[in-house]
């Protein structure tokens, strides 16, 4: 009984010093009171983010650049002439000489034979896609001073840089152009030899790309062989190393492979039907 008489007595010691109960000093609880909606004034969180009917609450997704009435983007500010015509333009994809050289270190790429298109593709780290107007490879001067491969490579857009990079060390190289169905055959030629059908010929390069493919200083397949083996020598002076004589090397059949301009694979004609079940080319008449 004393026990609970000095417990009672210091609960109304304590409840004097308090100040007096009122509506003013009532608190709840701390995290006694949990707000289940979100604060979305008279909706409460029942609208779920789409906001109040129209389109926008029914999944009906606009177009894109569409907006919601107003006068679009595209619209709204002036007409730039460097834009005309860009989902036209061909693209090129980079390699750079150092993804090649780590290509032919990691044995990926075979150099004893000639690299085109397809020797890429198959290599399984480069894509190249017909369908979004990439017409081929073009090579970049990064990794310029590592790179020491003699090889004999076709792509379809090089520097001056590069080209000397490669002659330097005994190699060929050569830009070309490929239409789109030829580059689809290049990317994967098992695909299309199941088709059964006849290789048809490349096309010629359009007129806005002649000019390149025939100058010799860019290496085109169009252009003279002798303007390009003069300019090999002029190109080995301003650069200041010696040109080696291809004519004196081992490898002087694969260096010089090239194809024809209307030729889509090494070793096979325009014309000839591939059967890979049989493993067989039949070759048309003469």
């Amino acid at each position: 009984m004393a026990h609970l008489r000095e417990t009672s007595d210091k609960a109304l010691k304590l409840l004097r010093t308090l100040p007096r109960v009122q509506i003013g000093n009532l608190r709840p609880n701390p995290n006694s009171k949990q707000n289940d909606k979100r604060g979305r004034a008279q909706h409460g969180g029942d609208k779920h983010g789409a906001g109040n009917k129209g389109s926008g609450q029914r999944q009906n997704f606009m177009r894109l650049g569409y907006e919601t009435g107003n006068q679009p983007f595209y619209l709204r500010f002036p007409y730039e002439p460097y834009y005309k015509g860009h989902h036209l333009k061909r693209q090129y994809p980079p390699i750079s000489l150092l993804q090649l050289q780590v290509l032919i270190d990691t044995n990926r790429i075979d150099i004893s034979q000639p690299i085109d298109i397809s020797t890429l593709c198959n290599s399984g780290l480069l894509k190249l896609k017909p369908a979004e107007m990439e017409y081929g490879f073009q090579l970049t001067d990064d990794g310029l001073d590592n790179f020491q491969a003699k090889i004999n490579i076709e792509v379809q857009h090089a520097s001056e840089a590069v080209i000397a990079a490669i002659e330097k060390n005994g190699g060929v190289i050569r830009t070309a152009y490929y239409d789109p169905r030829s580059l689809h055959m290049l990317v994967n030629p098992k695909k299309w030899f199941q088709k059964g059908v006849p290789i048809p010929s490349r096309m010629l390069p359009p007129q806005d790309a002649v000019d390149y493919y025939t100058n010799p200083k860019n290496r085109g397949y169009l252009a003279n062989p002798e303007a390009i083996s003069q300019d090999r020598l002029v190109l080995a002076q301003k650069y200041g190393y010696q040109l080696p004589k291809i004519e004196e090397d081992s490898a002087y059949e694969m260096l010089t492979t090239a194809k024809d301009p209307r030729q889509v694979f090494y070793g096979l004609e325009p014309g000839w039907l591939i059967n890979i079940v049989d493993k067989t080319i039949i070759k048309r008449k003469q």
